[in-house]
């Protein structure tokens, strides 16, 4: 990611950006060639004004530095990769929120006894719900993330515009896309089939017991809308709902209902990186540079 004059700080590193970017504190511009520290953990970037440094030596007064640049022609700027954030951030950042407004509004109520009322009760479960949330998003983001490489790429917490809802990750592949919903679910996934014979033949999403099937309707939606934004009928668009701690059988229970695949995070892993049986004329593949840019652009960072 850099071109020359790098240097480990920790975790992170100092370096010359190679792609422009935005520091995650300030929200400053970074264009390509200026050096910064690069976050290896959350994968972003931080300006050195923010860690109390100067981006660039300035040279005394009087005192002439001669250019060392070289004089051939400048390169063509390479395109910004975009950086999204933190898998789970957004919904981290919901459950913040209602927690310091629950606290907030209990110290006013109580100002003696605010404090032991908070330690001794519990969030409220719609409340926790964002906490597990977040969890698991940034349990199935850490999993992708280590696959990122030639060939296969990632964007997490992505906006829906219009609309108050997001996409928790996006895997673009050389053999397609995948819209993935991560969820820390508690009980059995299973597949409920129901009608057939006589009747209309329904599917049911059930996990303990209680019918989610509602989380593959929404999974169907996001799988349009990124299908959309794609623009190309040759690259194929899968949608995943990946639970998280649940209480998945021994063998088997992975399964497929209305083309969406319910599964863990390692059979995630194996779904995404397969390469697909050929079946006659095999398509072409997919060009991850250009769809991750077109579903970037059209769902911005949460």
């Amino acid at each position: 990611m850099s071109t020359g004059e790098v240097a480990d700080v920790g975790d992170d590193k100092r370096m010359r950006l190679r792609y422009a970017g935005t520091c995650r504190r300030c929200a400053a511009a970074l264009p390509a060639g200026t050096r910064a520290v690069y976050e290896r953990s959350s994968r972003t970037v931080r300006c050195l004004e923010c860690l109390g440094e100067s981006a660039d030596p300035v040279a005394p007064v009087g005192v002439v530095v001669p250019d060392e640049r070289p004089t051939q022609a400048p390169l063509q700027p390479e395109p910004a990769r975009d950086t999204s954030g933190p898998a789970g951030g957004s919904a981290r950042r919901e459950f913040e929120r209602r927690r310091d407004a629950r606290e907030r509004r209990v110290r006013e109520r109580h100002p003696r006894i605010g404090g032991f009322l908070l330690a001794i009760t519990e969030e409220p479960q719609s409340t926790r719900a964002w906490d597990a949330g977040a969890e698991g998003e940034q349990f199935v983001g850490s999993r992708l993330d280590s696959l990122v490489g030639d060939g296969l790429d990632v964007l997490h917490d992505r906006r829906i515009p219009r609309t108050r809802a997001n996409i928790d990750h996006v895997v673009v592949s050389r053999h397609g896309v995948f819209v993935v919903d991560a969820k820390k679910y508690k009980g059995r996934p299973a597949l409920r089939v129901e009608g057939g014979l006589f009747r209309p033949r329904t599917e049911k999403l059930v996990v303990g017991g209680r019918d989610c099937t509602k989380l593959v309707d929404g999974a169907l939606k996001q799988v349009e809308l990124v299908r959309t934004a794609v623009d190309d009928p040759t690259v194929p668009v899968t949608g995943v709902l990946c639970f998280v701690a649940a209480d998945w059988q021994l063998i088997g229970g992975a399964f497929v209902t209305r083309g969406v695949h319910v599964l863990w995070s390692k059979r995630l892993m194996e779904l995404v990186t397969a390469v697909p049986a050929s079946r006659g004329t095999e398509p072409p593949a997919v060009d991850v540079a250009a769809v991750l840019a077109r579903i970037a652009r059209a769902f911005p960072p949460a």
